[in-house]
């Protein structure tokens, strides 16, 4: 790790744009997960949990960006395992949901989605600068913003399409894409614990 690598995990500034990140994730995880639970919407409640995840991921990497390059590879395998948990709820949700297919509110859905959004780009905007600093962990926490802010608008979406269809098919269907985008992102960490784990041997 080279010698600018090391200033930026040292950083003050970093460790703040962390803590807020952890700190708008909870707080929008609370209004989703609501809204979600009051209108019955598969994909509300996928990126609600996502929320959930991001705030632990978060914190995580507050406790570890001073760690070793060793330790950071390790946490960073545990975030990738952690990004597979809202994976798992959205299905066993939209499985629910198929045996009583009924359309959420469209206005509460893309109006909260619309919400969800605007928290992902700040977040995303924000981790930006350092998502090479930390290695996996930085990069798991832009990946996680990137990939929210991403099925935010498909969220937004769902919610004009089924204003339109009085459907519950759109808000299915973007939950389980939700769904394959936590496995990509998964994936992609796990990939850069791995670079981690070669380079501190």
């Amino acid at each position: 790790m080279g010698e600018i690598e090391r200033a930026d995990l040292a950083h003050p500034r970093l460790r703040r744009v962390v803590a807020l990140v952890a700190a708008l994730n909870l707080g929008y995880f609370g209004v989703e997960f609501t809204v979600a639970t009051v209108i019955g919407s598969v994909a509300l409640f996928a990126d609600s949990v996502d929320f959930l995840e991001d705030t632990a991921v978060n914190l995580l990497i507050l406790l570890a960006l001073g760690w070793s390059a060793r330790g950071r590879a390790l946490l960073g395998v545990a975030l990738g395992a952690i990004l597979l948990a809202p994976s798992i709820a959205t299905l066993w949700t939209a499985w629910s949901k198929l045996h009583m297919p009924i359309a959420p509110a469209a206005g509460a859905l893309t109006f909260t989605g619309l919400g969800a959004l605007v928290v992902n780009l700040t977040c995303a905007i924000m981790l930006a600068r350092w998502r090479t600093a930390g290695g996996s962990l930085t990069r798991a926490a832009f990946l996680s913003a990137r990939n929210d802010a991403i099925a935010n608008i498909a969220i937004i979406a769902a919610g004009l399409l089924t204003a339109l269809s009085l459907s519950p098919w759109p808000d299915l269907v973007v939950g389980l894409g939700i769904f394959l985008m936590n496995l990509d992102a998964a994936r992609e960490i796990w990939q850069a614990a791995h670079k981690e784990f070669a380079a501190a041997r």
